[in-house]
């Protein structure tokens, strides 16, 4: 069943958000990326950068509020009672109705709480203008008790304290900024346009301001030639910062990214899984701080390495350890079971059915592409990037 008056509303939605923010209503505040340049992105690189007008943010908010009216409305009407996830369910689920539906319908399923700012730093935006936003966000929403955005380090640097105490009182409760690496030689190798020092002075400000922190690690960023580095200067800088959250991405190269033309090259050189399951544990190991680590993404080989420091890194290390003293043909039939998707953590290796059936899945990678199974699990990487 189409439901004509809900079908007729929509408001504009950035192409990313965190997987953390996959149950937040999605605003658009800016569109695309003010930098653009980091080697390893693929997002935005043909796309202008652009302030949108606050009039322009609120009218979006509010064609949000409508909809979200609209849903409860209708679920009383097709006889759901209170019962939004009934509907918000069928909503998502039906092929009829926009992308704004869907995400506001999504957001009320999974009980209305948070709200996420996009695009990919919104903190750009004038303190005064970006407040107006998150104060027009609670009133139209007074069931939210988080609204987070994008943050680059540069910014947050910039900001000053005042500013960022601002913004948390209005209500911004959390950045998610991407760090990728401490080491100052693989930033500008990777044109991140932040310097080390700038990425600790600006989440020491963010923190200071109340705000939470999550900062985005990139495992295998540094190569084979800059590993050590990365992971020590990395380990260095959160250390100093002390995040509330520490978020592990780790390298694909793929389509639309300029170190593609790198790779191809032979100026970067990418390492294997099990290396960057070996550069995950050195950085483990040099963490000496209190924050949250978490593994959420598909790209990352091991999602069970995630816990809290400092209490939980022994825990994270033996996992570590349990996944490299495994023979290689394990190691190799888990790399290709979690790409695949037949496998989610380690233990499932234990999963006779799943596990013959990855090693049917080798045979024949092995019997027609002369044993290139190394190539067929970087081309199923590639998919999630």
């Amino acid at each position: 069943m189409i439901l004509e008056n809900l079908s007729a509303y929509s408001f504009e939605l950035g192409p990313i958000r965190p997987p953390s923010e996959a149950r937040s209503l999605l605003i658009r505040a800016t569109r695309n990326c003010p930098w653009n340049r980091c080697q390893f992105c693929p997002v935005y690189k043909t796309q202008k950068f652009e302030l949108r007008p606050v009039e322009e943010i609120e009218k979006d908010i509010q064609t949000a509020r409508v909809i979200s009216e609209e849903i409860r409305t209708l679920a009383w009407k097709m006889g759901y009672g209170g019962r939004l996830k009934d509907i918000a369910a069928m909503l998502c689920n039906s092929p009829h109705y926009n992308a704004s539906v869907k995400n506001v319908a999504l957001w009320l399923y999974f009980d209305a709480e948070s709200a996420f700012l996009q695009d990919a730093n919104s903190l750009i935006m004038r303190t005064p203008d970006l407040v107006r936003v998150i104060r027009s966000l609670r009133a139209a929403f007074p069931s939210l008790t988080r609204i987070t955005s994008y943050g680059r380090s540069k910014t947050t640097a910039k900001k000053s304290l005042e500013e960022l105490k601002e913004l948390y009182e209005a209500g911004l409760s959390r950045l998610h900024v991407g760090l990728e690496t401490g080491y100052d030689d693989l930033l500008r190798y990777m044109q991140k346009g932040v310097t080390a020092e700038e990425h600790i002075e600006g989440g020491k400000r963010v923190k200071e301001s109340g705000i939470s922190l999550c900062e985005y690690v990139m495992p295998g960023l540094g190569g084979k030639n800059m590993s050590k580095e990365h992971v020590e200067q990395t380990a260095r800088v959160l250390n100093e910062i002390d995040p509330d959250y520490i978020r592990l991405r780790t390298l694909e190269v793929g389509e639309g990214m300029p170190l593609l033309q790198k790779l191809q090259e032979g100026d970067f050189k990418l390492q294997t899984e099990d290396e960057v399951v070996e550069e995950i544990g050195a950085l483990v190991e040099r963490l000496d701080c209190r924050s949250e680590l978490k593994s959420d993404h598909i790209l990352n080989l091991l999602p069970e390495v995630e816990g809290k420091l400092p209490q939980d890194k022994e825990k994270m290390l033996a996992t570590i350890n349990r996944y490299l003293a495994l023979p290689l043909s394990e190691r190799v039939n888990f790399q290709l079971g979690r790409r695949a998707g037949y496998y989610e953590r380690l233990d499932e290796l234990q999963d006779t059915y799943k596990h013959e059936k990855v090693e049917q899945i080798i045979r024949r990678i092995e019997s027609e592409n002369s044993g290139r199974v190394e190539e067929a699990i970087y081309a199923l990487k590639t998919r999630f990037i």
